[in-house]
């Protein structure tokens, strides 16, 4: 890249309030404008943080999207969770409970795979795609506490009273399964950002195409698609959507 590219670069991450020289990889850098843009112009006021993993979401709202209103994270295995909890302390607008969401409540088993990104509580598949084969495969089963997002949703609007929420779901291949139940609450979500699998790399994820339809029968439609495993070029195995509610929007 020559100098004078880069300066403009620099510039304009200056203006947008991210570290370009530190994000170099086009989708992340994307998403942080994205949502920077999207969480301001509709006045987000809390952001429900589902497969919150070791925080990585909550801290990229927070250091570079600039958004410092109510996050609740739902993270369900106890030594990841132990971690995220930690960085909550410094942190008096980050809400965290240890719990997967699922479509019932009660008790269930989580496969926790040997790079723990991929823990699930669906079983590893590999015959769309190997890459994935030495990392996302079960080395262990842990028992956890499984709520349905319209209990978790009804419950924390009560208490905190917030008006403009957003949905992020990352949960390994389980987002749509948690929609579906929520179904009837979905439409208090100004937006919805959400995994979708190009190629499945758990056995009954949906596809994609299914995820996406199942978002616009809600009345959100597209609002940005955002890679989230580059460096498998020319291979796109994954992407994360972003929505808005269709309602929302201006003619």
């Amino acid at each position: 890249m020559g100098k004078l590219a880069q300066a403009l670069l620099d510039f304009a991450g200056r203006r947008l309030g991210i570290n370009i020289a530190r994000d170099r990889r086009i989708g992340p850098l994307f998403e942080k404008v994205h949502l920077r843009r999207f969480l301001r112009h509709f006045n987000i006021d809390c952001v429900f943080d589902v497969g919150a993993n070791g925080g990585q979401y909550a801290e990229m709202l927070r250091r570079s999207v600039g958004y410092q209103g109510l996050i609740i994270s739902f993270e369900p295995v106890p030594e990841v969770f132990a971690e995220l909890e930690k960085k909550t302390r410094r942190d008096s607008n980050w809400i965290v409970e240890q719990v997967a969401l699922d479509d019932r409540s009660g008790e269930t088993m989580i496969n926790v795979m040997r790079e723990g990104q991929f823990s699930s509580l669906l079983e590893p598949k590999h015959d769309e795609v190997q890459l994935f084969k030495s990392a996302n495969v079960v080395t262990g089963r842990q028992k956890i506490r499984t709520e349905r997002l319209s209990a978790v949703y009804n419950k924390y609007a009560d208490q905190f009273r917030f008006s403009r929420p957003f949905l992020k779901l990352d949960t390994q291949g389980n987002d749509l399964k948690i929609a579906k139940e929520a179904r009837g609450i979905l439409h208090h979500f100004v937006g919805i950002q959400s995994e979708l699998s190009i190629k499945r790399i758990y056995d009954g994820a949906p596809t994609f195409a299914e995820a996406i339809c199942f978002y616009q029968e809600c009345g959100f439609e597209l609002s940005a698609f955002v890679p989230n495993n580059e460096g498998f070029f020319p291979r796109l195995i994954e992407t994360d959507c972003i929505m808005v509610r269709t309602n929302l929007l201006e003619g």
